[in-house]
């Protein structure tokens, strides 16, 4: 059996990178999932992973989207034991350093977005007395990125707080939260960044490489899983020793 059997899970950001390796492996420890993304990829997702997968178009910056991913869960599979952001807007710089463009774009899906979809989650799961929520953040919310865009970090340093404060208002009723920070990770969209890019920022682990989504995804199925059922409120860097350095 796995960590996740008879657990339903809902997964943002389910079409590629971290989401989709989460998918992968919470299918893999027995999990059923509502895959959702707004790409479309949603669907290659469920194909790839099979009929534990249920994919859902949804753009989870607007409430509606957010709604229709908890109904079809419920819908589907009767519950919600676990929810997992990961759907943002990326972290690359857009031009000006602080800019009103950069907060229009980023914090709808990041911080809007974000908050909802906790809401709900919450709402569905307190039906069935109670769940985790395993929000996927950045090395950036803890330290500085140069490379990385300002409101970026500034919507995952909120996400670390509104998490917590999650995690302390609802677990005496069964919600745990908590924050999986991952450090440079390769996936479908930072491949594509240039080969120097992907150096420097591999080099800047202490383990001198980037990260793998499918090592992100497994403290993901960890946290939202009975083994860490005593975990709430943490925020947990998956950087390689990224953020162990001082600078």
């Amino acid at each position: 059996m796995g960590i996740l059997t008879s657990k339903v899970a809902v997964i943002t950001g389910a079409g590629q990178g971290i989401g989709k390796a989460s998918t992968e492996v919470f299918v893999r420890e027995g999990a059923k999932v509502v895959a959702v993304d707004i790409s479309g990829a949603e669907k290659d997702t469920a194909v790839e992973f099979g009929d534990a997968v249920v994919p859902l178009h949804a753009d989870v910056s607007e409430e509606r989207g957010i709604v229709t991913m908890f109904d079809a869960a419920i819908g589907t599979f009767g519950r919600v034991d676990a929810l997992v952001n990961v759907a943002a807007v990326h972290g690359g710089r857009r031009g000006e350093f602080l800019s009103l463009e950069e907060y229009d774009a980023i914090t709808p899906l990041n911080l809007r977005g974000l908050l909802l979809s906790m809401k709900h989650g919450i709402e569905a799961m307190l039906k069935t007395g109670g769940g985790a929520i395993v929000n996927v953040s950045s090395a950036g919310s803890l330290n500085v990125e140069d490379r990385v865009a300002p409101m970026y970090m500034a919507t995952k340093t909120a996400m670390n707080a509104l998490t917590k404060a999650v995690a302390v208002e609802y677990g005496p009723q069964g919600i745990r939260a908590n924050v999986v920070a991952p450090g440079f990770t390769l996936t479908e969209t930072t491949r594509r960044a240039p080969a120097d890019v992907l150096g420097n920022l591999g080099r800047k682990a202490a383990l001198g490489r980037a990260g793998d989504a499918r090592e992100q995804a497994e403290v993901v199925a960890f946290l939202a899983s009975d083994r860490a059922s005593f975990v709430t409120g943490a925020i947990v860097p998956v950087d390689g020793g990224w953020t162990a350095r001082l600078a």
